[in-house]
Order: C-alpha cells, then sequence, then structure tokens
C-alpha cells in the first residue's frame, strides 16, 4: 500500500528505487513504512516487505509573512 492505495512493486525494491519509480526524486519528502519515519539516510539500504503500508508525504514550502 502507498498512500492507501494497492500497488504492486518490482521484487527487490528500496527506498530510493521506489522515489525514482514514482518520479519523485526531485521533491523534498518524508517516508514513513508501517507508521515508522525512514530517514533519507537510510533511503539506500531499507528495502520493502510484502504488506508494508507506506505513506509519502511531500513538502509544501509558503505562508511565509
Amino acid at each position: 500500500m502507498i498512500n492507501g492505495q494497492s500497488e504492486q512493486l518490482p521484487e527487490g525494491l528500496n527506498a530510493t528505487g521506489l522515489i525514482a519509480h514514482l518520479g519523485l526524486q526531485a521533491q523534498r519528502l518524508a517516508l514513513e513504512v508501517n507508521r515508522e519515519i525512514v530517514p533519507r539516510s537510510r533511503f539506500d539500504s531499507h528495502y520493502f516487505n510484502p504488506g508494508d503500508c507506506v505513506e509519502i508525504v511531500r513538502a509544501i514550502g509558503g505562508g511565509g509573512r
């Protein structure tokens, strides 16, 4: 599950690969897997398991006064 949608992903995909697969590599974002934040420094070493629930939140700037 990615952001509440069922997704079939290639086997052996890590977080870096997922972000690239979704075309989000140039975005500022946070990645949560099974309700735990995965730091960007661990994207290369974090691999997904069947049934993982993934949430990706993109940072949006603005609102300053």
